[in-house]
């Protein structure tokens, strides 16, 4: 096991994956931008050191910076959480050079399974379902021509986006001209790659994603399902799992393939497989996520399972002391994004408490939210022995959470879960058209 683990962000993720360590027995290093000086992870973490100024590109994106930092700790290890450089496969490659590990997927898996297209290939040959689409265009003449042969309405993708960024709907030839060169200019300064391309447009649709876990011993355990269909502007707002979409069957047969088909490209670590769930009930594989999700809580609280902890030790060599056929998944769970709606200073913070209810937070009273930074607060994720209980538990826990000094997506949360569609189960993506 490592001995020291840098980590390689802010927020909530860097106290969740400090207080992972200090459970294991790991000492930790925290990285800070000036504007974080006094933010909690820094006082958590056993060591803590400032890499630059409050934009990102000066701190958090540093590739140097924090390398430098890792080395003048006695890091042997660094864990970027999510966001920021957990899928940047050059600083994974720089990790490497450093003789420092690197907590995430290798730079060459990364770079093989960076091509959303060329992964969706890889999965199609292991067996699972894939949306017809192309691999990275050239041009628009090309992706005219490849739009007009899968048929319209179409999604216009970034090859290298995530977290929901870089995705347009196509419904004409028209249109693709017109946005096109756009979508060029704002993929290649949001993610640092231009490269572009289509897929089916399968809709209306559920967003159900898989967690997996593997190890370099070829044993793979999925720990089921989360459904993320309650999105705006396809940015995640809740999850919960299991997806009431989902019957007992469909999911042990998708297991077992998506437990085939990650054992097949020999992946290692942690990691989620997302899947369009169409109303006919069939599932349509979209990309491979090589990270830690925002969302992982969900899962730990259904499974039981550490997903920080294992997805370190799985790293660090140990094998998975979990078989599928042991994996339990009792009850239901549904999680919040709590998310700021403006700056300021915290004023007054009360986080809701009884069994089952957990707040992934870094905020204390006093902490100054700026407006340098994603604008999750927190994560509120409840867990109950059915669903029905669960969304009461959930309302209750909203009306209990009281965060002042900030505007909050709070009471927007409490209306959004107290709608027909999301008590009946009955909602998909079109959950949130026209807000």
């Amino acid at each position: 096991m490592f001995k020291k683990i840098l980590i390689a962000n802010r927020g909530e993720v860097a106290v969740r994956i400090i207080r992972a360590c200090k459970e294991m027995g790991v000492a930790t290093v925290a990285v800070y931008s000036e504007a974080d000086r006094d933010a909690i992870h820094t006082a958590l973490a056993d060591e803590a050191v400032c890499i630059g100024s409050a934009a990102g590109s000066d701190s958090y994106l540093n590739e140097k910076r924090i390398i430098s930092a890792a080395l003048a700790t006695g890091a042997v290890a660094i864990h970027p959480g999510y966001g920021f450089l957990s899928e940047n496969d050059h600083f994974a490659a720089l990790c490497e050079e450093n003789d420092l590990v690197f907590i995430g997927a290798p730079a060459k898996t990364m770079q093989a399974l960076s091509d959303k297209a060329k992964i969706k290939a890889m999965m199609q040959s292991a067996g699972l379902p894939t949306i017809p689409g192309t691999e990275a265009l050239e041009n628009l003449e090309e992706a005219l021509e490849a739009a007009e042969q899968i048929g319209y309405p179409v999604m216009l993708k970034a090859r290298s986006g995530g977290g929901g960024r870089g995705i347009r709907m196509i419904t004409s030839a028209d249109v693709l001209a017109q946005v096109y060169a756009t979508a060029v200019a704002e993929s290649r300064a949001a993610f640092g790659d231009g490269a572009l391309y289509i897929e089916k447009c399968v809709y209306p649709a559920r967003h159900v994603e898989f967690q997996i876990i593997a190890d370099e011993y070829g044993n793979v355990v999925c720990l089921g399902e989360r459904d993320c269909s309650v999105q705006l502007r396809h940015q995640k707002l809740i999850e919960e799992a299991p997806s009431p979409a989902v019957s007992d069957e469909g999911r042990e047969t998708l297991i077992q393939k998506i437990c085939e088909a990650v054992r097949d490209i020999q992946y290692v670590g942690l990691g989620t497989l997302e899947f369009l769930l169409d109303q006919d009930g069939n599932f349509w594989f979209m990309e491979m996520n090589l990270r830690l999700q925002v969302e992982h809580g969900v899962t730990e609280m259904l499974s039981g399972v550490d997903l920080v902890k294992w997805q370190i030790r799985v790293v660090a060599g140990i094998p998975l002391q979990l078989q599928q056929e042991n994996v339990a998944l009792r009850g239901s769970c549904i999680e919040c994004r709590i998310n700021a709606r403006s700056t300021g200073t915290i004023t007054q913070l009360h986080v809701p408490g009884g069994p089952f209810v957990r707040f992934d937070t870094f905020l204390v009273q006093g902490c100054v939210i700026t407006p340098y930074y994603d604008s999750l607060l927190g994560k509120l994720i409840v867990w109950a022995i059915d669903r029905e209980e669960a969304v009461r538990k959930m309302r209750a826990a909203l009306c209990e959470l009281v965060i002042e000094g900030v505007e909050t997506n709070i009471e927007e949360q409490l209306a959004l879960i107290g709608e027909q569609d999301f008590v009946l189960g009955t909602y998909d993506l079109r959950f949130m058209e026209g807000r």
